[in-house]
């Protein structure tokens, strides 16, 4: 009943796709749809228009950000169709899965600032840091490619990519200052400075958000940020962009009575410096370098409690060092392409995780390719690949090819053909957890015994993209099948003198699963200042969790924003999703909904601009989230914000 219902909500949002065309102008000329139809740049590394890009794209805009009343990336993934949410700190810090049953790590996604990869090398590919590396307030939008993208960017970007994009320093000049308090102990804090001129911009910003956390965690938690940001124009032709910052997260985790995970406050803290420079060769051409270094340090330790003499450790410290070359150029009227290569290296340092002080060291070169090819008018072509060697899961090719068709004016069908590889990580292939006490072995937990290898997805997926003049209306539906192979699993064996128990876990490929579904996302203008946001996706997975199976599941969110008279906003923001399964748990997990409200008033004081609001957060009951025994409950506070 529940996807009869569905397909006849997909029949009426058709109807309205009909009918607000039929409300436009009769005369409506070409410029109207290149004027409104947005521009995305991290599907396949060409600057595309949305109804010409080799997949479905999210895009949370500027106003969608300031209008929410979110307080980090993760929060904002619920407008994301497909994407299940945590808050919880205790899996490293708040973040998002798509598609693939939520876990500690979330690693099947590539989560990039600025065209810089931000997953965590030391938590396995983990995203959770990542969402954290940068202000909202410093975001211009984020791009959710919805589905898997390894043949633009490799590995990490199995089953999608999250870029996030931040805002030209000429859009932040001058001071701009913000604070807000609120319940469950909220403060959070920035101060941005930006300056320069047409030769050279400049921005740098401090901020800090921090509050009591999830009831029944162990603790709150405090993300601390500086960013800076230069941009120097060297030439008429050269551009050169600086990057540079520090995030540290501080938040409690553990439980008390786990022997092997007490309470305590972890520490993870990333610093980055990251150069591009890009050169113009020409109206139809251009070069791109961007050189980066990631330093990330733990800091984990806490009492074992059957020994309090032992102190367990779970600190360590990694880097990865990046170089990118890419090469766009217009072949011909109708040939776009973009090719290039990637060398990356990633170091890890953990007695704790690997017993031994040596450094485990994993090397990716990557080669890839992208081809934007007009067939027809009506049709286009992308079509790409990416070659991967990694020193750990060896070589791969992942490639691409979607075919775009132009029905109508404003009305795009797409379909493709896609697939993936996503080699171990260190710690899947490397781990040797083990305690000892006096020199004596006192316990092992992960053991790997390094017989694991890549996995792989492969993937077909048909979409519909509607783009209306005006901006008025459009949806974008996506109609998937991910078929994952060689999913890595953590089982655990028997080894005989690896502690007390006699017994640790490893990762071996254990499961082939498919994932098949549709989702969808509607924006809608109905009247002047007034937007509607409205999304949702089905999903059936036979991934195994516990001793079950995800099955068929649903979500949907809504977001509806106003401005008022008298420079008053107003906003509502909605999430539902169905029963689950907690992460790592074979033990199912309620149904979920949650409704914010933002109600804001712009004024002046001192002469200066300035923006009042008030959010609440959860207007119903309290939810129980990532863990049984973790609740969000309902939380207010009150911002105001002060710039130039």
């Amino acid at each position: 009943m529940k996807r009869k219902n569905n397909l006849i909500c997909l029949c009426v949002l058709w109807g309205m796709v009909g009918w607000a065309a039929a409300q436009q102008p009769d005369t409506v000329s070409e410029k109207d749809y290149l004027d409104e139809v947005p521009i995305v740049l991290s599907v396949s590394r060409l600057p595309q228009r949305l109804d010409e890009t080799p997949g479905a794209v999210t895009i949370i805009d500027r106003q969608v950000i300031r209008m929410s009343g979110a307080r980090d990336v993760a929060d904002l993934l619920r407008l994301v169709p497909g994407f299940r949410v945590s808050n919880s700190f205790e899996s490293n810090s708040p973040q998002g899965s798509y598609h693939t049953s939520q876990s500690d790590y979330s690693n099947h996604m590539q989560i990039l600032v600025d065209g810089r990869s931000v997953y965590s090398v030391y938590l396995r590919g983990g995203t959770g840091p990542g969402l954290q590396a940068v202000a909202l307030e410093d975001i211009e939008r984020i791009e959710v490619h919805r589905g898997s993208n390894s043949a633009a960017y490799g590995a990490r970007a199995f089953l999608g990519t999250i870029n996030i994009v931040t805002r030209d320093p000429v859009d932040t000049m001058g001071a701009h200052v913000q604070a807000a308090t609120g319940d469950n102990g909220i403060q959070d804090t920035l101060v941005r400075l930006g300056w320069g001129s047409d030769q050279a911009r400049f921005r740098l910003s401090a901020d800090g958000r921090a509050d009591d956390g999830l009831r029944g965690d162990s603790g709150g938690a405090r993300v601390q940020r500086v960013n800076l940001r230069a941009d120097l124009r060297t030439s008429n032709q050269d551009m050169v962009e600086l990057r540079t910052g520090q995030s540290v997260i501080e938040a409690g985790v553990g439980f008390a009575g786990q022997d092997g995970n007490a309470p305590r406050t972890r520490q993870l803290d990333t610093a980055f410096i990251q150069l591009d420079w890009k050169r113009s060769l020409g109206v139809d051409q251009d070069l791109a370098l961007q050189v980066s270094h990631t330093a990330e340090s733990i800091r984990d330790r806490f009492p074992y409690a059957p020994a309090p003499a032992l102190t367990i450790d779970f600190g360590g410290r990694a880097t990865n060092e990046n170089v990118s070359l890419q090469h766009t150029l217009r072949a011909t009227p109708t040939l776009r392409l973009v090719w290039g290569g990637e060398l990356r290296r990633e170091t890890i340092v953990s007695r704790p995780l690997y017993d031994t002080d040596s450094a485990f060291v994993t090397d990716f070169t990557r080669l890839f390719s992208n081809a934007e090819w007009r067939l027809h008018p009506d049709l286009l072509l992308n079509a790409g690949a990416l070659y991967e060697r990694s020193s750990i899961g060896g070589e791969h090719t992942s490639p691409r090819v979607m075919l775009n068709w132009q029905v109508t004016e404003g009305h795009t069908l797409r379909y493709g053909l896609t697939q993936a590889f996503r080699p171990p990580s260190t710690f899947e292939k490397f781990a040797n957890v083990r305690y000892y006490l006096g020199g004596a072995l006192a316990d092992s937990t992960d053991v790997a015994r390094g017989n694991v290898s890549s996995e792989k997805v492969q993937t077909r997926e048909l979409g519909y993209l509607a783009e209306l003049p005006g901006k008025v209306l459009s949806l974008d539906v996506r109609v998937f099948e991910e078929r994952v192979i060689d999913f890595v699993k953590r089982p655990s064996y028997s080894l005989p003198g690896s502690g007390n128990n006699n017994e640790a876990f490893d990762y071996v490929n254990g499961e082939d699963f498919n994932i098949h579904g549709y989702e969808y996302q509607l924006k809608w203008k109905p009247w002047q200042d007034g937007q509607l946001i409205y999304g949702q996706a089905w999903v059936d997975s036979t991934q195994s969790v516990g001793t079950g199976r995800v099955g068929l599941y649903g979500s949907q969110s809504f977001m509806f924003m106003q401005h008022l008279p008298q420079g008053f906003d107003f906003s509502l923001m909605y999430y539902q999703a169905d029963a689950s399964h907690f992460p790592g748990a074979d033990q199912a997990a309620p149904a979920i909904s949650r409704t914010d409200v933002r109600l804001a008033r712009a004024m002046r004081l001192g002469g200066r601009r300035a923006e009042l609001s008030l959010v609440v957060q959860n207007l119903g009951a309290s939810y129980q989230d990532f863990m049984p025994s973790f609740r969000f409950h309902q939380q207010a506070y009150v911002m105001l914000r002060l710039e130039n």
